[in-house]
């Protein structure tokens, strides 16, 4: 008798096994421990699991014992979890000699090891080849950020722009790259009428556009008045009534104020709009004055020279200093204390890193100098968070797959080491950067650029 009772009861213990692990669902990656940032409270909290699985979300929150998973990354306390970080305005080009060019085998491998799953490509010098590195990125080929592809310039901005359009040309112009899988467009030194074309037009197809504007000055267009036409977002520049046209934008900018009826009027009109603001603040900085003695923000946590080749690395070495524009500096500075209270009135900002590097900084590193200068300007590090990651995925309208860690988004996060609400600068600290569920070691990732960007020689300098 005890004999069948041992039996049956192995038998159901054995049964109640088997059910436990036909109930569990399958993961290719399963994240257990850590602390994970919730877009929406716009805070951190305890991270029972994060389940990837097939590139996406699979589960968030549940009992990891839910999940049988070949790769388990269990964390720390003190580690905290990320969605991916989204550049609104990012540039794969250099000037490292002479001309801007895109620079197409290593800027994608720098963007995603700081932590970038996501960049729009903010105005491109050779958008067939951009749009070539989005096809290898999204095929396995090649290493990267989910690109985003703008296209060229539409505007003076582009070398072979040459008078003004007729309005079926930037229609048709449209519609053309468009076809070609374009996710947006960038204006620049464009024409009140060509920008009014440019936006109802992409409108048609359900993309969006962005502009780096003036004041109106010498038949530029004010951001007011962009705003009217309905853009969907602004680079660099608030604009309305404190940016007259009777000169550059430029010329006024660097005494633009906050608390003023000019400022509040047009703070207004992109809340009301519903129109986001890339701020891309340190931009500027790059332009004006970077010496880590006078400006901390712009200094090195990571030796990006040495990702640059040793002949490149000499040439920067041996050239003379460049000396920062004052009026950058300026602007710099102004931009600083107008962005805090744009966003506490409610305005939408996104992130954008705008810089081309000379051979010193890099873009995908500017990421966190962005943030830490948003902090450093009056912006709580939860909302410099947010900025990252979910308001550049509504900005850009992919939030249903992108910006958040949530059920069914795209499996794209970033894990750093400390909490970056005590200190912003802790996202430099990054551990483990995961796209679509594939993990990558971001110290790998740059070991393997060491040496690489730039002229190898003096023969290859004309390349550049």
């Amino acid at each position: 008798m005890q004999f069948k009772l041992a039996f049956w009861s192995s038998l159901l213990i054995a049964l109640q096994f088997c059910s436990l692990l036909n109930a569990q669902k399958n993961a290719d990656v399963l994240i257990v421990g850590g602390h994970v940032f919730n877009v929406e409270s716009c805070d951190f909290e305890p991270n029972a699991s994060i389940a990837i699985a097939e590139g996406r979300f699979a589960g968030v929150g549940e009992p990891p014992e839910n999940y049988r998973s070949k790769e388990i990354i269990r964390l720390e306390k003190g580690d905290y979890i990320l969605p991916g970080f989204i550049d609104c305005h990012a540039h794969y080009n250099v000037r490292l000699i002479k001309k801007r060019r895109e620079e197409f085998d290593y800027m994608p491998i720098v963007y995603l090891a700081n932590g970038a799953t996501v960049t729009f490509s903010c105005g491109e010098f050779d958008p067939i080849g951009m749009m070539e590195l989005r096809k290898r990125i999204e095929t396995g080929e090649q290493i990267g950020p989910r690109l985003i592809n703008s296209g060229p310039y539409f505007g003076r901005a582009r070398p072979e722009w040459r008078g003004k359009k007729t309005e079926q040309e930037i229609r048709d112009e449209v519609d053309f790259w468009t076809a070609r899988g374009v996710g947006g467009f960038k204006a620049k030194a464009i024409d009140p009428d060509s920008l009014r074309t440019l936006i109802d037009q992409a409108h048609k197809h359900n993309l969006t556009v962005t502009g780096h504007l003036d004041s109106g000055y010498r038949n530029s267009v004010n951001p007011k008045d962009a705003i009217d036409m309905g853009i969907d977002r602004i680079e660099h520049f608030l604009g309305g009534d404190a940016l007259p046209s009777t000169r550059s934008a430029y010329q006024s900018l660097q005494n633009f104020q906050p608390g003023t009826a000019a400022y509040e009027s047009i703070v207004n009109h992109f809340i009301k709009n519903g129109v986001y603001f890339d701020a891309t603040l340190t931009a500027y900085g790059y332009l004006g004055e970077t010496s880590p003695e006078t400006h901390e923000e712009y200094e090195y946590w990571y030796p990006e020279n040495e990702l640059f080749t040793p002949h490149m690395q000499e040439l920067v070495k041996n050239s003379k200093p460049a000396k920062g524009m004052e009026i950058y500096q300026r602007i710099y500075r102004v931009k600083q204390t107008t962005i805090a209270p744009f966003h506490a009135a409610g305005g939408q900002i996104t992130l954008g890193t705008d810089h081309v590097s000379n051979g010193n900084h890099l873009p995908g590193f500017g990421i966190h100098r962005e943030m830490d200068v948003m902090v450093r300007s009056g912006i709580p590090p939860n909302e410099a968070l947010k900025i990252a990651t979910i308001n550049g995925a509504r900005a850009l309208k992919i939030d249903k797959d992108h910006g958040s860690i949530e059920k069914s988004k795209y499996g794209d996060l970033v894990i750093i080491k400390g909490d970056p609400l005590a200190n912003i600068r802790n996202t430099r600290n990054i551990f483990l950067v995961i796209k679509s569920g594939v993990t990558h070691d971001p110290q790998k990732l740059l070991d393997g650029v060491k040496g690489k960007i730039g002229p190898a020689n003096k023969e290859q300098e004309s390349a550049w």
